[in-house]
């Protein structure tokens, strides 16, 4: 994306956060596990979330004096495992593995945009943005090494 009209950016990523909660919406749909997918749900709500803040942003600048947040980890565990294909039947750790990925993928997506901003509102509420991929991105693992490493009896 080589665009830096605030509209057209804003209008990008209102789609791919709809785009987000449908595949969360319908990943819930495959996944057997109620825990796994309560968590599912959670995070489609909060790209809906996102899609309601950059509405608000692209139509009357609400959110525009937006703070940065608390420091978040990245575990790093979706740069070094593949994510597998969603289907039916799949573990627990894989959902969360499959999400952590979406996630990395959502955070650079906006740290892109906001590479090509100068200084100002604009690159600001775009790195919140990627901050609060960044933040689903770290639930997602945490979810992920509890289902792939779990804790047993002996510590």
């Amino acid at each position: 994306m080589g665009t830096t009209d605030l509209g057209a950016i804003l209008d990008l990523a209102i789609t791919k956060e709809e785009e987000a909660f449908n595949f969360y919406m319908d990943l819930t749909k495959i996944v057997a596990d109620k825990q796994t997918r309560d968590a599912l749900e959670y995070i489609a709500g909060e790209e809906k979330k996102h899609k309601e803040f950059l509405i608000g942003y692209r139509d009357k600048g609400v959110g525009a004096d937006m703070r940065p947040g608390t420091a978040v980890v990245d575990y790093k565990i979706a740069e070094h495992l593949e994510a597998p294909e969603p289907k039916p039947g799949m573990e627990q750790k894989d959902v969360y593995l499959i999400a952590a990925h979406r996630e990395k993928n959502a955070h650079e997506f906006y740290l892109s945009l906001a590479g090509i901003h100068p200084d100002g509102e604009a690159k600001n509420v775009l790195l919140k943005m990627a901050e609060e991929e960044l933040k689903h991105k770290e639930k997602m693992e945490y979810f992920y090494t509890n289902a792939a490493f779990v804790q047993t009896d002996g510590g």
